[in-house]
């Protein structure tokens, strides 16, 4: 790409660098739950949202999220709802009105649906053909400018979840494109949920403004850590996110943080098989352990490590879920490390 091309990139850059010096998601901020849907998103305007908001705000929550969808298909193009920013639709209007109704903030954090397509999951989503690979790049824009026209009030907004393969260094220039149009429409704070065995490689969080990661990291190798394990495993993953946070200058978001319940959930948090029924109890209380570590530590850090969106919830009933948090030993573990966070907050 001719080097021209590249200045105006690099001058709204350098501008938007300068206009967000300060500082952002202060500390103790983000206390964040991703609220999923159980179909295409349509919960998210409805009544039973609303009432889920009420009640993540008793366990301490401040940050809600949620994850509109397009789905990609083999030859790079994507398919979506059509979006109108001058008429949002209530799916996407509603969440925003809810969120400040209550003094919360939202994040918005496009997914690609796969589901159907020749790809496992949106890290393996690749185009190796230029035509495919500038097709995807051209979709993928036009639709995340219609979602973020319609949420131009959210705080945050994702310009991309995962899709590693896609970010490789002669896609830079593309990204940047994307961040510099998105910001003509939103003044959200910007980020990328990028996985957590890439995120260290992704080139231009100069561009963005938090290094958003999907956290999970194996924390212990055993099936049955102590919490001695899962905090010795969690000091490790702490200081590979303060190296990026101190080569970026930017916070760190934990942009999703969740174990299923399973055995295994200490090894392979990503696995979204649940425990066999005779397992049922002790991965339970393994996810709980997981869950409730996981927190504090990231309390400890607040200063630079400014939170979680802890992966998932349901408006209404979601029984067979995987990820599900809606449970009371965990509804207890999750007030009882944000409930003190949020007082220690407003005392600041």
């Amino acid at each position: 790409m001719p080097f021209k091309r590249w200045i105006p990139l690099l001058l709204a850059a350098a501008l938007s660098a300068e206009l967000r010096s300060e500082p952002v998601l202060d500390a103790h901020e983000v206390r964040g739950m991703t609220i999923s849907c159980q179909t295409w998103g349509a919960e998210w305007g409805t009544d039973a949202f609303a009432a889920e908001l009420d009640e993540l705000k008793e366990l301490g929550v401040n940050w809600v999220a949620i994850h509109p969808y397009a789905w990609i298909r083999r030859d790079g193009s994507l398919s979506w709802r059509e979006l109108d920013p001058k008429a949002p639709p209530e799916w996407l209007a509603r969440p925003i009105r809810e969120a400040k109704a209550r003094g919360m903030s939202l994040f918005i954090k496009p997914h690609i649906g796969y589901w159907g397509s020749p790809f496992s999951w949106r890290g393996a989503i690749d185009y190796p053909d230029p035509i495919e690979r500038e097709r995807f790049f051209g979709d993928y824009k036009r639709w995340l400018l219609q979602v973020a026209g319609c949420t131009r009030e959210a705080a945050a907004f994702a310009v991309g979840t995962e899709l590693a393969l896609l970010t490789k260094p002669e896609d830079d220039i593309a990204w940047r494109e994307i961040i510099q149009e998105i910001r003509e429409v939103t003044d959200a704070h910007l980020t990328f949920a990028a996985n957590w065995d890439v995120y260290s490689a992704l080139d231009f969080w100069d561009a963005l403004d938090v290094v958003g990661v999907q956290a999970y990291f194996p924390i212990a190798d055993q099936d049955d850590p102590t919490d001695r394990d899962l905090r010795d495993g969690w000091a490790k993953v702490v200081e590979q996110l303060r190296n990026v946070h101190r080569t970026t200058g930017k916070p760190v978001v934990l942009t999703e943080l969740g174990y299923n319940r399973s055995l295994a959930a200490a090894s392979e948090p990503w696995s979204h098989i649940n425990a066999r029924e005779m397992d049922w109890e002790p991965a339970g209380e393994l996810q709980g352990r997981l869950l409730r570590v996981g927190l504090e530590t990231l309390a400890e850090e607040s200063d630079w490590l400014r939170g979680a969106f802890l992966w998932k919830w349901f408006p209404g009933e979601a029984p067979r879920a995987n990820f599900l948090l809606d449970r009371p030993d965990l509804r207890n573990v999750i007030q009882s490390v944000w409930k003190r966070a949020a007082s220690e907050s407003s005392d600041l």
